[in-house]
């Protein structure tokens, strides 16, 4: 009914470290010497990963080294890793550094901080602050790169409906996962998949805080971006200057409880995306809202048996048009995209439009080629909680999932369900659900939007509770808000960045 890999993972945070005193704070952390870890990067330029930098010519690019198992670190022998990194100077009177991460988990910091640079060059933050991004171990253009599938492989995978919730069908849903779970096994290692996670993560940002020579850092998360921010907050609280956590992930949520009220959150985004359709004529979902789902269902079901026409050869599966509708929900930028491939469905016609946005999804370029992206957000979403394994626990989430989210659900209630694909993950998590904590007053503040379907509105109350952090409350129905447009928010944020001014108390924008 709904599949493994869909939208933002569930959160946890990294396990408490205890940090070994070090001579000062731009020294390696965790008191490794800086001759391997820490060390400043060489810097060059960033064609290698940005094809067109003309709109950032002052961007730098190096990479970092990290230890794959943190446990090995003082082990000379021990393998690494190495994290991408890009850096855009700041213009003007320099703050310090601004690090930021986009989310996923599994996008990378570095194409997002490419765009950033050049849009906010002319900005205070692009003033103040250079702008910086590292790829996680695994993500984007860090090394290895974590690909558990070829293309083929990937689009194999998309053309299966995983909907047969029979006895035979739930077994065939788990053989494709656990081939999966083989598959990044085979090309990855034990030991590099056991040390993906948010928990390795956030102290290899403290290495890139090393190397850049910084006490302190700003940081800007995004979605997951918030559970990686919250993570490095807790183990390094006193190097962070300011940070803002935008699309908040709730830390001490369950990964079961934390899927089921996202999923609650695309439902509402469905219905508030079907309301908009009705109101111009010709919205494949009629205007009776009683029958919006059932409209959508009627379009959708077939798919199972028979892909419908596209223009591109592969046609439009019944997974896609899942994914690609969920895509849709992010945004409503995207939602005449969403009316004009369910048009195509109701005409018979080209519904190539929900195929863009499921290749959007899943980082599938023109040329049939994928980003790590998903495999990367699979690895991690896996080692980051503890998932049950046994199967009368993933038949509640079953059922759960069909009552809150219905737009989503294919078929009935059968009693039987698939365990998670992370169920069946062959090493153990690294994190564990707890609330986060403070990394002083005054340093944090979290902004939430109050329709945003991927990390709903309570997750950023709560966090900014537990974090002791200021919440700036967005009205709004889409997933991020930060420098996307909203003066009141943006200004607001600006002035905490760049003053350590706190927004005024119940901020709503």
């Amino acid at each position: 009914m709904w599949r493994a890999g869909w939208l933002v993972c569930v959160v946890v945070l990294a396990m408490t470290l205890a940090v070994p005193t070090v001579p000062n704070a731009s020294a390696a952390p965790d008191g490794q010497s800086v001759a391997r870890y820490g060390q400043p990067p060489v810097w060059g330029d960033c064609q290698q990963w940005i094809t067109d930098t003309s709109k950032i010519p002052t961007a730098q690019c190096a990479t970092v080294a990290v230890p794959v198992d943190w446990n090995d670190a003082a082990d000379p022998q021990a393998a690494d890793a190495h994290l991408a990194v890009i850096r855009v100077p700041a213009t003007g009177d320099r703050i310090g550094v601004l690090m930021v991460n986009p989310g996923g988990p599994g996008a990378s910091a570095v194409k997002t901080v490419a765009g950033m640079g050049a849009a906010l060059a002319d900005t205070e933050i692009g003033r103040h602050f250079d702008l910086v991004g590292f790829d996680p171990r695994g993500v984007g253009f860090s090394t290895p790169e974590l690909r558990c599938r070829t293309d083929a492989e990937f689009d194999a995978y998309r053309r299966e409906p995983m909907v047969d919730y029979s006895p035979a069908g739930v077994a065939r849903i788990e053989q494709l996962y656990a081939q999966f779970a083989q598959m990044c096994v085979d090309r990855m290692g034990l030991e590099f998949l056991a040390n993906i996670g948010t928990a390795s993560a956030a102290r290899d940002m403290d290495v890139v805080r090393a190397a850049l020579g910084e006490n302190q850092i700003n940081y800007l998360g995004f979605s997951y971006g918030t559970q990686l921010g919250a993570a490095y907050a807790e183990q390094f609280g006193d190097r962070v200057r300011a940070m803002v956590l935008d699309g908040a992930i709730d830390p001490a949520l369950d990964p079961i409880a934390a899927r089921v009220r996202q999923m609650a959150g695309f439902q509402r985004a469905f219905e508030e995306y079907a309301t908009d359709c009705a109101s111009s004529p010709g919205c494949p979902l009629g205007t009776d809202p009683a029958q919006f789902v059932a409209r959508y269902r009627q379009l959708v079901d077939p798919l199972v048996q028979q892909p419908a026409y596209t223009s591109d050869p592969r046609g439009l599966s019944y997974a896609d048009a899942i994914t690609g509708t969920v895509n849709a929900l992010y945004s409503q930028r995207y939602w005449k995209y969403l009316t004009s491939g369910l048009l195509g469905l109701q005409r018979g016609t080209d519904a190539g439009d929900l195929l863009l946005l499921a290749d959007d999804y899943q980082r599938r370029d023109e040329s049939g080629h994928y980003t790590n992206q998903q495999d990367a957000f699979l690895a991690i979403r896996c080692v980051d909680a503890p998932y049950p394994t046994e199967t009368a626990s993933w038949v509640a989430v079953d059922a759960q999932v069909r009552q809150v989210a219905p737009f989503i659900a294919y078929g009935g209630f059968t009693g039987l369900a698939p365990r998670d694909l992370c169920a069946l993950w062959p090493v153990p998590p690294t994190s564990s659900p707890r609330p986060a904590s403070s990394p002083g007053p005054g340093k944090v503040v979290v902004v939430s939007t109050t329709g945003d379907p991927a990390t709903p509105y309570q997750a950023g109350v709560n966090l900014a509770r537990q974090m002791q952090a200021s919440l700036i409350t967005f009205d709004g129905s889409q997933h991020t808000v930060v420098f996307n447009g909203d003066a009141c928010v943006d200004t607001a944020v600006v002035n905490f960045l760049v003053d350590l001014t706190v927004p005024p108390d119940g901020l709503r924008c």
